[in-house]
Parts: C-alpha cells; sequence; structure tokens
C-alpha cells in the first residue's frame, strides 16, 4: 500500500512540475519609441482620425533591430521561452494578403487595426516584449540605456519591466552592450513572466467584450425582455456561467451598448486549441442567435482581446 502512495505521489509531483515549466510564447517588437525615432512610422486615416502605427516592415530594415531582436531571443530561449520570430511573421502576412488594416461591417462601421493587431492574431503570442535603447557616447567608451517591456498581449498592460544603463564598454557592437546592460535584471524580468502566465491558467485570459445594437426597425434593444428577463441581464447570467470562475465586470449597460471588461476565459478550449477573443465571442454570439432571442448579430474582432458584437446588424 505504501508503494502504491509512493509512486502515486511522485506521478503527481510530476505532473505539477510539469504544468509549472510549460512557458509563455514570446515576441519581441521595437518600441514606438524606437519606430518613431528611427522613422518606420505609418499613417492611417480612421475615419477622420489620424492613427499612427509602427511600421514593422520599415523597421526590420535596420540592422541594429535585427541584430538585437536576434541578442534578446537567445538570452530567453536560453531560459527556455518559446519565442515566435516578427520577422517571419511579417512575411506570412504578405503571403496571406491580409495588409489591410481596416474590417468594414455591412452597415459601414469599422476598426481600424494597427500592423501590431494583425500580427498578433496571426502569431498568437501570449507575451510581446517591447524593446528601445539607445547609445551613450563618452570619449572612446560607449553605453547602452534601455528600456525592455513585457506585455500582455490580450489587454497590453503591462506585466514585467527592466530597464538602465550599462558600464561603459570599448566594444561598438549594440547588441553586445545591450546584453552586458540587460543580464543584471534578466531573471527578475523572467520570473515576472512566469508568474503572469501563472496567473493566466489559473485564473483565465483577460479579454473585452462589446456589444452594440443597430435601430433596424424591429425594437429590439438590450432592454428588450425575453421569458421575463431583460437581455442585458441574461447577457450578464450567459457571461457568470462561461467567464473563468464567472469573472467580469460590466463599465457600461444602456439599452444600446454594453462593454464587458476584465473578461477572464480559458487559456484552452475543450478541444486543447487556444481560446482567444474571437472564439470566445463565438459563443456569445450563438447564444444570441438561438431562441428565445434569435437575434441577428455580426461579430468582429481587434486585435486578440477585444470583440465587438453587433445586435441587428448582419
Amino acid at each position: 500500500m505504501r508503494k502504491i502512495l509512493l509512486v502515486s505521489t511522485l506521478l503527481l509531483a510530476s505532473v505539477v512540475v510539469f504544468g509549472q515549466a510549460k512557458k509563455p510564447e514570446l515576441m519581441i517588437i521595437p518600441a514606438k519609441s524606437w519606430c518613431n525615432t528611427n522613422k518606420a512610422m505609418q499613417q492611417f486615416d480612421n475615419e477622420g482620425t489620424i492613427e499612427v502605427f509602427c511600421d514593422y516592415d520599415v523597421a526590420l530594415l535596420n540592422t541594429d533591430l535585427k541584430n538585437v531582436i536576434s541578442k534578446i531571443n537567445i538570452l530567453m530561449a536560453d531560459r527556455g521561452f518559446p519565442l515566435i520570430d516578427l520577422s517571419a511573421q511579417m512575411q506570412g502576412i504578405k503571403n496571406e494578403q491580409v495588409e489591410n488594416s481596416l474590417v468594414e461591417s455591412k452597415s459601414g462601421s469599422g476598426l481600424a487595426e494597427s500592423m501590431l493587431d494583425v500580427v498578433l492574431k496571426r502569431a498568437k503570442a501570449d507575451i510581446i516584449l517591447e524593446i528601445d535603447w539607445q547609445v551613450n557616447t563618452m570619449g572612446p567608451k560607449k553605453s547602452i540605456t534601455y528600456n525592455l517591456r513585457a506585455l500582455d498581449s490580450y489587454t497590453y498592460k503591462q506585466i514585467a519591466g527592466a530597464q538602465g544603463t550599462g558600464s561603459s564598454s570599448f566594444s561598438a557592437e549594440i547588441p553586445v552592450l545591450l546584453e552586458e546592460a540587460v543580464l543584471e535584471h534578466m531573471d527578475s524580468f523572467t520570473n515576472q513572466l512566469q508568474n503572469h502566465f501563472d496567473d493566466l491558467f489559473a485564473n483565465g485570459r483577460e479579454i473585452a467584450v462589446n456589444i452594440h445594437v443597430f435601430d433596424n426597425g424591429d425594437g429590439v434593444d438590450l432592454d428588450t425582455e425575453y421569458n421575463g428577463e431583460e437581455l442585458k441581464y441574461s447577457i450578464e447570467d450567459w457571461m457568470e456561467n462561461n467567464a473563468v470562475k464567472g469573472k467580469f465586470n460590466v463599465a457600461t449597460a444602456t439599452e444600446t451598448r454594453m462593454q464587458l471588461t476584465s473578461v477572464r476565459i480559458p487559456l484552452f478550449n475543450e478541444n486543447g486549441r487556444a481560446m482567444d477573443a474571437r472564439a470566445f465571442g463565438r459563443q456569445l454570439d450563438k447564444f444570441l442567435k438561438s431562441k428565445p432571442y434569435s437575434l441577428k448579430t455580426k461579430l468582429i474582432t481587434k486585435g486578440l482581446g477585444v470583440v465587438d458584437i453587433y445586435i441587428g446588424n448582419e
């Protein structure tokens, strides 16, 4: 009996260790400040509002950036973190001809997507690492001041950071200067990344769900009652039953609009596929199209972490 208990305990321990060993997938990108300094920006007219995005095609022509990304890739890979290559994703996007950054609904409403949104939808990285740096020159010696930020790719919230200035060196190679500067903080930085990913496993990813109602003459809005309950409360009940541990916030709830923030969704669905805002939104969309609601809806996503559902619009 003791042997059976010992074997069971060891198996359970190995399962726990294996679960803890799973690492988030990372993708390294230049920070917007770096892109601006190095003239790697593009403008987009979003219905009269000028949006400014990083142009990664232009940025990746910079040899120093490519070398810096390669160096950080090596540092992270040495610590067991799987990397997704930005350059490969950009080439894949070109091949698939999905460069268009405007998604139009039939009603004319649109959602502008930055190239980062488009890249992330394809790559599905868990965490983005943003890098910016500048070289300081003091006589024959040089040092590098850097800022490395880790952002959750679903919310763009910062989850870890490291910054500082490395020691002066006679080396003129930026990747070498960067490595010398960041190594001091790398273990703390990667621990923050792993802690965030462990929280995602325990409590789910965080996304936002927005619901809009168009007046198409059928008289339906979020205050309309079905089986004695207003639609918006039925949606809240559905969210409570389907969000991880029932966690979500109702930021706005009017007769024509709902904003649901901090919605926690599973990392994977029942088939083991990665879950994102679109996949979760499709489940809500099916609920709204089913009886007794039988609503006409359209679903639009922005990046990995935002889904908009339009009622009365298909």
